[in-house]
């Protein structure tokens, strides 16, 4: 028996798979997609879907460029995401072109897991906590005058 193959624990109660609201429902979508992947043991799958989810970011930021790389980097470029937010999309990308493109080699369960949770606290970071220090900011600067 593999070690993907093995009786793995599952979380039955209480379910901690929802997603913050004010993340755009095709976003949500393309995550909730990867997440029953991973949960039917589809890993390479899941992957694949992480990495349309970043693309869905991308689209949803505004990007002016096709290719997810540049798509990116362009994020990057105008501030949205920094340093390691900007290496982790990287690393997903990447893991999710492994998935996408024959090889010999599958994705695994640990990097999949890995993958959920970074695009998750990337999708956090731009659509929860970046809105919250605005907000934050505005009522700062306002308070102040």
């Amino acid at each position: 028996m593999k070690a993907d193959d093995s009786i793995e624990p599952q979380r039955l109660w209480p379910q901690v798979t929802a997603l913050a609201p004010d993340i755009p429902a095709s976003i949500a979508r393309e995550m909730t997609e990867a997440r029953a992947c991973f949960d039917a043991k589809l890993y390479t799958a899941a992957a694949v879907m992480v990495r349309r989810t970043l693309e869905g970011l991308c689209i949803g930021q505004g990007t002016q460029k096709k290719a997810l790389f540049q798509a990116l980097q362009e994020l990057r470029d105008n501030g949205k995401i920094e340093g390691r937010l900007f290496e982790w999309a990287q690393a997903l990308r990447v893991l999710g072109n492994q998935g996408a493109h024959f090889s010999e080699e599958s994705v695994s369960r640990e990097d999949a897991a890995d993958a959920l949770s970074l695009a998750e606290a990337l999708l956090n970071y731009i659509y929860v906590f970046a809105a919250k220090y605005e907000e934050f900011q505005n009522r700062r600067q306002t308070s102040a005058n």
